[in-house]
């Protein structure tokens, strides 16, 4: 059964931000209800203070909508919201137009003034806010903000409101409709910026993938080009001097094979030296791409004496862990451990950000796998280079919130005995 929160727990840091960014314009509106509309009561009669906290309420969620729309639009997910846009300005004109007739030439009463202005001014700062939503060009958020401020010093004025006062509500209209604008587009800013980190963060592993493999090609190229080219010269002067029915061909036949055997022997080296890899190096790769990261990482343990083989199996899980640390989840602290135990090596893995209610998916995902199963195909990858040396490898929640990745692998008795006479 699936905790409370855990679907918070399972988005990524980009769809987190999106969320919030969201919610905080739907709050907006919220904001806009409770402030503007409710506040009426207090100042006018119930019937009069009903009908302006529903034209309100309309508004606002009027509001709520175009700014979901809009951002949408800022991800690409759908068209500009053009409709929505002039409705909601239509909407906010003829409600701030309204409230100034309202108080001009509507029933007299104290407060009604305050109530009229109250909503005037409100819905036309929330509105212009959430129209520069809809919009990428700067200037045009400013003419739109602008153009909101002067036309509520232009409506005012004609409507009875005096000189003075018509100016200082287009100021107050300016100054906070111009808030709303600058919180809205730095928040459609910050997002993309979020969203621009993350891919690329998801390209630079993509390009360090193809950068190995070019320079595995090259190297390949390099041992095999020109084996490949002798041989291929050797054998087509065999086969002329065969037809000639000489008998030097059988000795360059046989220097083909010899370089073919070569060949396969470099290729094989090639191949070794290719999935060796140094555990003191992965260490020390681990911490500077978790810290790049901004990952909290401690990076602790003496390789110093382990055999070759037990350094290239640990320093696979270490390279595949990191990686997967990276790319799943959103852990804020890593800590990587290197010890020898009862004539073990022991190497740890730990990490938070990872969501409990995914269970065994969150083990894959952290630990290399494609999500899913615990039997993921990282895992089994790193579990078949284990088992070359004996090894074991153990992965899976170890706490709240936290994965532990364990791989054990046996030392030969000298080795261990003098690693543990060391430590």
């Amino acid at each position: 059964m699936r905790r409370p929160g855990g679907w918070w727990r399972r988005k990524s840091t980009p769809a987190k931000v999106e969320a919030y960014t969201r919610w905080s314009f739907h709050f907006f509106g919220v904001i806009e209800f409770l402030v503007i509309g409710l506040s009426s009561f207090d100042q006018v009669g119930p019937r009069l203070a009903t009908g302006l906290s529903l034209l309100v309420a309309v508004h606002a969620v009027v509001c709520m909508v175009t700014a979901s729309r809009s951002l949408d639009w800022t991800r690409g997910r759908r068209a500009q919201p053009l409709r929505m846009l002039w409705a909601l300005g239509v909407a906010t004109a003829v409600l701030a137009i309204g409230a100034i007739g309202l108080a001009g030439r509507g029933p007299g009463g104290e407060g009604i003034d305050s109530a009229a202005g109250s909503v005037f001014g409100g819905v036309l700062c929330f509105g212009a806010g959430t129209i520069a939503l809809g919009v990428r060009n700067r200037r045009r958020v400013s003419a739109i903000v602008g153009g909101f401020a002067v036309g509520a010093g232009a409506v005012a004025f004609p409507l009875g409101l005096p000189g003075p006062a018509a100016l200082l509500t287009a100021c107050f209209v300016l100054l906070g409709a111009g808030f709303v604008a600058f919180t809205s587009v730095f928040s459609v800013w910050l997002l993309n910026a979020v969203y621009e980190l993350d891919e690329a963060r998801e390209t630079r592993a993509r390009l360090a993938v193809a950068e190995e493999r070019l320079r595995f090609g090259r190297d390949l190229h390099d041992v095999m080009g020109r084996n490949l080219a002798v041989i291929a010269l050797k054998s087509e002067l065999a086969v002329q001097l065969s037809r000639r029915g000489r008998p030097e061909a059988v000795e360059q036949m046989i220097e083909v094979q010899r370089i073919a055997q070569e060949s396969q022997r470099e290729v094989r080296d090639v191949v070794r030296g290719y999935r060796e890899v140094a555990l003191e190096v992965e260490l020390a790769g681990a911490r500077g791409v978790l810290s790049a990261a901004g990952i909290a990482s401690e990076v602790s343990g003496e390789t110093a004496g382990l055999p070759a083989e037990v350094q290239s199996a640990l320093g696979w899980v270490v390279r595949e862990a990191t990686t997967n640390v990276l790319r799943h989840g959103n852990a804020e602290k890593c800590s990587v451990t290197v010890r020898v135990l009862e004539g073990r090596a022991v190497l740890t893995v730990e990490n938070d950000g990872v969501a409990e209610a995914t269970g065994a998916a969150g083990a894959a995902g952290t630990s290399g796998g494609s999500g899913g199963s615990g039997g993921g195909s990282g895992l089994a990858g790193l579990r078949e280079r284990l088992s070359a040396v004996d090894g074991t490898l153990e992965a899976g929640p170890a706490g709240k919130g936290v994965f532990r990745l364990t791989a054990e692998v046996p030392l030969p008795s000298a080795a261990a005995t003098v690693l543990e006479v060391a430590s």
